[in-house]
């Protein structure tokens, strides 16, 4: 095993304190594994939250602060945060404007961000609840009934986050985070497995010279594998198999997401060529975004995610945001 941790025992709390010392404007409770703006909570603002596994960075702990998330909830890797994170969290970021959990779409994720509500409005928080299910690869896949959430859970945390900083009221962010997510499809593909730190190994086999096309964030099976292709042939692939669900009838926001092992050079390289696929179907883009945002460990490979937006969303994209993960406009 390579890999520049101490033990796997104490890979996320070791995280979270290189986190804490490298960005004072967040508050890190390592022991109680919440991740909270230091300014939290702000009067009169909406408070955004969510979380998941660890593995996934900057997911969720490095979106942060001004402008997309006031909290987030990191589990050890691959493992759905608990119920008392979740509302601890809530409970440290709510300013009585009520709170907006984000959930992805895995079902250790539901279950227990649905018990955190239960939890977080016995104690007079109100809440609102936005699924991520953007994934067309596969339906009801491992850990999943429906939909996997993927790479539009950074839409739906930076639109629904810059809405609550212009103090839209929770019914109004609510509604923005669930259009973005209606508006949002991904397609991912893996070049080679992810190791985690406690097998130390790759968690599946993908035999030289093949990839999956689909694949999960986890490692997930994804819809077929195929000898290896040529990211000319990989952008045909997976941004038809977005459009053929998508069917956008107006802009787009493109994201290039690396799953954490492939550098920026084929990255951008894939990036010309999803944009090749959009320019020949027609697809106006009007943002993109490509690097590493939403990964699986030490995974190579890619996902493709594009959002349908007004001119609504595309002002809310452009918004400040100033994150360890995400910052622009400020």
């Amino acid at each position: 095993m390579r890999m520049l941790i101490n033990v796997p025992e104490t890979v996320v709390a070791d995280a979270l304190r290189g986190m804490a010392a490298a960005h004072p404007e967040l508050t890190v409770d390592v022991d109680k594994r919440v991740i909270v703006r230091r300014d939290a909570p702000v009067a009169g603002k909406v408070a955004l939250v969510s979380g998941g596994g660890s593995g996934h960075e900057p997911l969720h702990g490095g979106f942060v602060g001004v402008g997309m998330l006031d909290g987030a909830c990191p589990g050890e890797v691959f493992t759905s945060p608990v119920p008392d994170q979740m509302a601890r969290a809530a409970a440290a970021v709510d300013s009585g404007e009520g709170v907006l959990f984000i959930v992805k779409n895995y079902t250790g994720d539901v279950l227990n961000f649905d018990m955190a509500a239960e939890l977080a409005e016995d104690e007079g928080v109100r809440l609102a609840k936005v699924l991520v299910n953007d994934d067309v690869a596969v339906t009801d896949s491992l850990y999943t009934a429906g939909r996997r959430g993927t790479g539009a859970t950074l839409f739906v945390e930076k639109i629904a986050g810059a809405a609550a900083e212009d103090r839209m009221p929770l019914e109004r962010v609510e509604a923005i985070a669930r259009q973005v997510n209606e508006s949002s499809r991904s397609f991912g593909v893996a070049l080679s497995a992810c190791s985690t730190p406690a097998k130390g190994s790759p968690t599946f086999e993908l035999p030289p010279g093949e990839l999956e096309l689909g694949i999960g964030i986890h490692g997930e099976p994804g819809r077929e594998r195929r000898p290896m292709m040529t990211s000319r042939e990989i952008a045909d692939f997976a941004v038809d198999a977005v459009l053929e669900d998508l069917r956008p009838s107006g802009p787009v926001i493109a994201l290039v997401n690396g799953m954490g092992a492939t550098p920026l050079l084929e990255l951008y390289g894939f990036n010309a060529e999803v944009q090749r696929v959009l320019a020949e179907r027609e697809v106006p883009v009007a943002r993109t975004l490509v690097g590493n945002y939403v990964t699986s460990l030490d995974m190579a490979g890619a996902s493709v995610t594009l959002c349908q937006v007004d001119e609504e969303l595309l002002r809310l994209w452009d918004a400040p945001v100033q994150t360890p993960g995400l910052r622009w406009g400020r």
